[in-house]
C-alpha cells in the first residue's frame, strides 16, 4: 500500500474505467463461452439418445471450451469474493505492517500470474502438432492460459491501484517481477524434499492474503530453486492438463442449474414444501431451513450457492421471527454444508477427479453421510433454539399436497440427475447438462425467469467456474510435487508406527484433515490430500468409497470454521453480520457435526463397505 494512501480520484478515474470495461468484457465473454459449452454438450446428448450416435468432435471441443472459460474468467475470480483469500490475520496487524503485508501479498500474486503468462507463452511456442479430432493447434490451450495470466496481472494491478494507490500497485508489480526472476535461479540450497520449499512459500502467501490458486502456483515455481524436478513449462502443462478432463464439465453445469433454480424461484417452492413438513415443530423455521437445504442439495451440488440463497431468503425471515441476526446467519451457514455431501455433489466430482474413484459409488455413500449429518443438525437446532417460539400451525394434508406439487419441478431435477448417474443411464457430465436444460425449460415454462435472468446466471456461473477451475489447475502441479517427494510413503510410515490398523489410519487421517482444513480451501484440500491419504487407507483395509466420503465430510465441516470458513463468509457478506459473530453462533452446530463425523468414522473402520453396500441394495430394490 502506498504510504500516502489511495491515489486522488482524478488519477484513479482512468484505471476505474479501464477495469470496469475489462471486467464487463470478460464477464460477457465468459457467459458466451459457457452458453456455447452447454449447447455443444446438449447437442451431443440429443444426438446420442435420440438419433443413436454421437459427434466425434463434441467431447474434445467441450474440453477446449472449458479451458477457455477458466482462462477468461480467472482474472475476475482472483479479485472478487471467490478469490479464496485468507486475510483475517493481516487485518490484525498494525497499519504500517499491514501495508508491508499487502505489498508482499501483491508481489506473490503477481508472481503466480506471471508464471501462467510467461510459462504459457513459452509452452505454446514449443508445443507442436494438432488436436486429434478438431485439427486445431495444441498450442492454443496453453496460449489461452498465457492470455489469462497476463489479464490477471493487469486486473490485479488495476484493482490494487484503486484500493491502495498507484505506489502500492507498482511496488507489488515490481516485487512480483523480482520474485518471478529469482524463482528461475538456483538458490544453492538443495532440499531432500523440494516440495517443502514450495509449501512454505504457498503457506506464506496464503497467510498474507494471496488468492489460494496463485499462492499454489507461486509455491510450485519456487521448488526448482531448491532442487525440484518440475521446471516452469512442466508446471504450466500440469495446470492445463489438470482442467482438461471431461468429468470436470459437470461442475459449471451443476453450478448453472443451481443458479437457474434460485433465479427462477423454484428454490423458494422447496422452502414452502419444507415448511409444510416441519414448520410446526419446535424451532420450526430453523428446521425448515434444514429440510430446504436437504431438498436443494438434490438439485444444486454447491454449498456456496445454497448458502447464498439461504442468506437472501431464509435469514431475513428467521430474524423477523425473533432469531438474533448472528444466530439466523449461523443456522443458514450450518445447514448449507449439506449440499456438497448429498448428491449430486461437486466435492465428490473433485474427489473422483483426484483419485479415480467411482462417482456413482461416491454418490451412494453421500446419501448415508448426508442422512447422518442432517439428523445431527436437526438435533443441534432443537437443542440450541430455546428462546424463540416460531412454530407455525400444522399444515393440513391438502396444504402439504399442494406445496409438494408446487415443489415437484425442483424435486424432479434431483431425481433425474441422481437416478440417471447411479444406474448408468447417463454419464455425470451428461446428467449435469440435462439438469441445466431441465431447470431452464421449467423456469421458462413457468414464466419465472426471463432472458435477463438467464444471462445473469450465465455470468455468475462463468466466474465461479473459473475460480474452481483455476484452483484445480493450480493444485495439479503441487500434487505432482508431493508425489515426486514421496510424501504418501512417509505418511504410510507414520501410520505403520501408530499400528497400521483401520482405527489408527482413520484417526490420523481425520487429524490431518481437521488441521489442513483450517488453512486450505475445501477443493484444494481434496485435490492435494486425497491422493496421499487414500492409498494408506486402502492398505489398512478401509473401504476406499467410505474413506472418500468421510474425507469430504471432514473438509466440508471446515466451511464453518475460522479462519477460512467460506460458508460463513458468504452468509456474513450477504446478511451484513460480522464474520466473528457468525463463527460464534455456529459453534453448537459444529459440535454436533463433529460428533456425526466420529460416528461415520467409527462405522467405516469397524464395518468396511457395509453401509454403502446396504444402501446400494436398498436403492436397487426401491427403483
Amino acid at each position: 500500500m502506498d504510504d500516502r494512501g489511495p491515489a486522488p480520484a482524478s488519477s484513479r478515474a482512468p484505471a476505474a474505467r479501464l477495469l470496469a470495461a475489462l471486467e464487463a468484457t470478460l464477464g460477457w465473454l465468459g457467459a458466451a463461452i459457457l452458453a456455447t459449452l452447454f449447447l455443444v454438450v446438449m447437442a451431443a446428448v440429443v444426438r446420442r439418445y435420440v438419433f443413436g450416435g454421437g459427434f466425434v468432435w463434441s467431447d474434445e471441443l467441450a474440453i477446449w471450451l472449458h479451458v477457455a472459460l477458466i482462462a477468461v474468467g480467472a482474472p475476475l475470480a482472483m479479485t472478487g469474493v471467490l478469490s479464496m483469500r485468507l486475510d483475517v490475520l493481516v487485518r490484525l496487524l498494525p497499519p504500517a505492517w499491514r501495508r508491508v503485508a499487502d505489498v508482499l501479498a501483491g508481489g506473490i500474486a503477481v508472481q503466480g500470474a506471471l508464471l501462467l503468462a510467461f510459462g504459457g507463452t513459452g509452452v505454446a511456442m514449443l508445443v507442436g502438432g494438432t488436436s486429434t479430432v478438431l485439427g486445431l493447434p495444441e498450442s492454443l490451450r496453453f496460449a489461452a492460459f498465457a492470455l489469462g495470466g497476463g489479464l490477471m496481472v493487469l486486473v490485479l494491478t488495476l484493482r490494487t491501484a484503486l484500493d491502495r494507490g498507484w505506489g502500492g500497485a507498482l511496488a507489488s508489480l515490481t516485487l512480483g517481477l523480482a520474485f518471478y526472476e529469482l524463482a528461475q535461479l538456483p538458490s544453492g540450497l538443495i532440499l531432500t524434499t523440494p516440495s517443502l520449499g514450495a509449501a512454505l512459500l504457498a503457506a506464506t502467501g496464503l497467510l498474507l492474503g494471496v488468492p489460494l490458486p496463485l499462492a499454489l502456483l507461486a509455491g510450485a515455481s519456487i521448488a526448482g530453486a531448491f532442487g525440484g524436478l518440475m521446471p516452469e513449462p512442466a508446471i504450466v502443462q500440469n495446470t492445463v492438463a489438470g482442467v482438461s478432463k471431461f468429468l470436470l464439465l459437470a461442475i459449471p453445469f451443476f453450478l448453472l442449474a443451481g443458479e437457474l433454480l434460485t433465479s427462477g424461484g423454484l428454490a423458494e417452492r422447496l422452502v414452502r414444501f419444507a415448511a409444510s413438513l416441519v414448520g410446526h415443530w419446535r424451532a420450526g423455521l430453523a428446521q425448515t431451513s434444514l429440510v430446504s437445504s436437504v431438498l436443494f442439495s438434490g438439485a444444486s451440488g454447491s454449498s456456496v450457492a445454497n448458502a447464498a440463497f439461504g442468506a437472501k431468503v431464509m435469514a431475513p425471515t428467521l430474524v423477523a421471527r425473533g432469531y438474533p441476526p448472528a444466530h439466523a446467519a449461523g443456522i443458514v451457514a450450518g445447514v448449507s454444508m449439506l449440499d456438497n455431501i448429498i448428491p449430486p455433489s461437486i466435492a465428490f466430482l473433485l474427489l473422483a477427479t483426484a483419485t479415480n474413484l467411482s462417482v456413482g459409488s461416491l454418490l451412494v455413500g453421500g446419501f448415508v453421510a448426508g442422512g447422518v449429518l442432517a439428523i445431527a443438525l436437526a438435533i443441534g437446532i432443537h437443542l440450541t433454539v430455546r428462546h424463540v417460539v416460531d412454530a407455525a400451525p400444522k399444515a393440513s394434508g391438502r396444504e402439504r399436497a399442494a406445496s409438494f406439487v408446487g415443489a415437484l419441478p425442483a424435486i424432479g431435477l434431483g431425481i433425474v440427475v441422481v437416478a440417471g448417474i447411479r444406474f448408468g443411464v447417463v454419464t455425470v457430465t451428461e446428467a449435469s447438462a440435462l439438469a441445466v436444460a431441465y431447470a431452464l425449460v421449467t423456469c421458462l415454462l413457468l414464466r419465472s425467469l426471463n432472458g435477463r435472468g438467464v444471462l445473469a446466471a450465465l455470468r455468475s456461473t462463468a466466474t465461479e467456474t473459473a475460480a474452481i477451475g483455476l484452483l484445480i489447475g493450480a493444485s495439479a502441479p503441487f500434487a505432482f510435487l508431493l508425489a515426486l517427494d514421496g510424501v504418501s510413503d512417509r505418511m504410510a510410515g507414520l501410520v505403520t508406527a501408530l499400528g497400521g490398523g483401520p482405527y489408527a489410519v482413520m484417526l490420523l487421517a481425520n487429524c490431518v484433515l481437521l488441521v489442513a482444513g483450517l488453512f486450505l480451501d475445501i477443493g484444494a484440500a481434496i485435490l492435494l490430500l486425497a491422493p496421499l491419504l487414500l492409498p494408506v487407507a486402502v492398505a489398512a483395509g478401509l473401504d476406499p468409497i467410505q474413506f472418500g466420503v468421510i474425507l469430504v465430510v471432514n473438509l466440508m465441516i471446515h466451511g464453518l470454521t475460522p479462519p477460512l470458513g467460506i460458508l460463513v463468509y458468504v452468509v456474513s457478506g450477504i446478511t451484513r453480520v460480522p464474520p466473528g459473530a457468525v463463527f460464534r453462533a455456529v459453534l453448537p452446530l459444529l459440535g454436533v457435526l463433529l460428533a456425526a463425523l466420529a460416528v461415520l468414522s467409527l462405522g467405516a473402520a469397524a464395518w468396511p463397505s457395509l453401509a454403502s453396500s446396504s444402501l446400494a441394495l436398498a436403492l436397487k430394490a426401491l427403483f
